[in-house]
């Protein structure tokens, strides 16, 4: 990770650059380090900010997406955030659509990428082979257009994730909290401009997913990033930026 990791009130965090607030949020088995090359770009333009999300440190029985929505909501009103662009990866992309559902005031656009909430094949209900460090690397693997992208590195962090039985419960548990927790019948209800920057070779969030949201999003628009696998703004950070600017001006007018 190369920006400074803040902490205070219970509060993990990356804030960067200042300006109009982008607030992303890290996947299931994401990391803030996912954000690096977003954060580079835009923080001399805009206050870039990335709460680590407490996925491991939930009580068993609370590890959901509605309580990791709650804890978004304590760390905006800490910081006093106001008119914010929401940023989601993944499992963050559907804590980013409840946040919007629960708390409009406080958001001007929503950034969807990968997003869970309607559909999504992941890792599955369970983790059969995990100590398996070759089953673990094709599955992280899977994730990306260019399996390169699994860098030994984040196949590492992975593994010894996923072999921690606490933390493995909890991914579990809020694995099936978020298929549990499906957003098609309340997306209707989002009408402030949405932007769906979507990898044309994601097989966790298929094609077909990023088509359904812009379906059923009244002020969405779509965008595909060719070769390009679950995570975009990691995979080919160049393009989703250029997606993600044209974005942002065209909500600044």
């Amino acid at each position: 990770m190369k920006f400074a990791l803040k902490k205070e009130k219970g509060f993990s965090y990356i804030d960067e650059g200042e300006g109009e607030v982008l607030l992303l949020l890290h996947g299931l088995m994401g990391a803030l380090s996912n954000w690096d090359d977003v954060i580079e770009e835009f923080k001399d333009r805009y206050r870039v900010i990335i709460p680590m999300l407490p996925i491991y440190d939930l009580p068993l029985l609370t590890t959901g997406v509605k309580t990791l929505t709650k804890y978004v909501h304590k760390f905006v009103k800490h910081k006093s955030l106001s008119n914010i662009t929401v940023l989601g990866n993944s499992l963050g992309g559907h804590v980013a659509l409840i946040y919007v559902l629960a708390h409009p005031e406080y958001v001007k656009a929503l950034v969807l990428t990968g997003s869970s909430g309607l559909y999504e094949n992941a890792f599955g209900g369970s983790f059969p082979r995990r100590e398996n460090y070759d089953f673990i690397k094709q599955k992280v693997e899977f994730t990306f257009f260019d399996p390169a992208t699994a860098t030994k590195e984040l196949v590492d962090d992975v593994f010894q994730t996923i072999n921690d039985r606490h933390r493995v419960i909890r991914i579990l548990a809020m694995a099936k909290s978020a298929i549990r927790h499906n957003m098609a019948k309340d997306l209707y209800k989002i009408h402030i401009p949405v932007a769906l920057i979507w990898g044309k070779n994601d097989k966790v969030t298929p094609p077909e997913v990023a088509e359904e949201f812009h379906q059923l999003l009244p002020n969405s628009e779509l965008h595909w990033i060719d070769e390009c696998g679950h995570a975009p703004m990691m995979e080919q950070p160049e393009k989703f930026n250029s997606f993600l600017k044209q974005f942002l001006d065209k909500i600044k007018k």
